[in-house]
């Protein structure tokens, strides 16, 4: 395969932790090309397109991506355009990230508007995909239909599962709940082809194995992901602390190992990044404090992504809408 490109500078721990995590990817056998400045430090072996210029996290994205035709990321996006990488993946400014796949390798035929897919750990079953996760804050009762037909395909070719159920995100179960946008978007999907519609799914019910894809506008998905974020973290945090207190030190080496394991199962790192479907190419958007073991497995999701033909995948599911 063609390697993937990646953001040498993006996210708050670049360059040291996004190389790293492409040498182990690259040691795995997947190719890799490094897109930053042509003083990267460390890189090895690794192949590196250069490119002058660098989005920081708090540039207006549309602006920056205009203004800035050499950084790293539209660079990037520039590369899968032209069929020279296979993929590119960022740790950097979401916004801009989206805005470089956007506008340089622009949209499938028929998406109305790309969307942010996130995997959220599910204990004991596979991750519920969340869209939109923060691409359109605001949206229409068609583009979310849309959403639940590309995380339809997404489920179904990321986590083999054959007739993903889709809920949609509200206030309560009942089909009359919600507001406008969601009664509008309910009636949609209760018509849909190819989307396998379950109804209303409250917050509660992301994190359970009762839906597989959860449908929403970037606003609403964005704070949804953000507080489970929050909340794992301080659970996690808060068990590990307890564990340290003097009466339960003697029980600490008997239940480290459930404890890690746990912590792995909700780590940001395990997941290797959201996907932005819709785009005609695939664009792997990692959290921002990723470690080389979130930039590998993001790597890893990207060659996944490209290995099953995502973008014609979606592209076939829209011919037949």
């Amino acid at each position: 395969m063609l390697p993937v490109a990646v953001d040498a500078l993006g996210g708050d721990k670049a360059p040291a932790e996004i190389v790293a995590g492409a040498k182990q990817a690259a040691a795995e056998g997947i190719p890799v090309l490094l897109v930053g400045p042509a003083d990267l430090q460390d890189i090895g072996e690794l192949p590196l397109h250069v490119a002058t210029e660098f989005i920081d996290m708090h540039e207006d994205p549309a602006s920056s991506v205009r203004n800035k035709k050499d950084s790293t990321l539209v660079v990037s996006a520039e590369l899968v355009r032209d069929g020279k990488a296979s993929a590119m993946i960022s740790a950097g400014n979401t916004g801009a990230t989206m805005a470089s796949a956007l506008l340089r390798m622009g949209r499938i035929k028929g998406v109305k508007r790309p969307a942010i897919a996130t995997p959220i750990p599910v204990p004991g079953s596979t991750p519920t995909v969340m869209l939109d996760a923060g691409a359109n804050a605001e949206v229409e009762a068609a583009w979310m239909t849309q959403f639940a037909l590309m995380g339809t395909v997404y489920a179904r070719a990321r986590f083999g599962i054959d007739k993903p159920r889709v809920g949609l995100l509200s206030i309560g179960e009942e089909p009359g709940k919600g507001d406008t946008l969601r009664k509008e978007t309910y009636e949609l999907l209760s018509v849909a082809s190819g989307i396998n519609f379950i109804g209303n799914v409250e917050g509660r019910d992301i994190m359970t194995p009762d839906v597989d894809v959860v449908v929403t506008d970037g606003f609403t998905g964005n704070v949804a992901l953000k507080t489970l974020e929050g909340t794992m973290r301080m659970i996690v945090k808060e068990l590990f602390a307890s564990i340290g207190e003097p009466q339960y030190k003697e029980h600490t080496e008997a239940l480290m190992p459930a404890l890690l394991n746990l912590y792995a199962k909700f780590d940001p790192d395990s997941t290797g990044g959201a996907i932005l479907l819709g785009v005609d190419g695939v664009c792997i958007i990692s959290h921002g404090s990723s470690s080389a073991r979130a930039m590998l497995n993001g790597i890893k999701v990207a060659k996944d992504m490209v290995d099953c033909n995502m973008v014609s995948l979606i592209s076939e599911a829209l011919s037949t809408q």
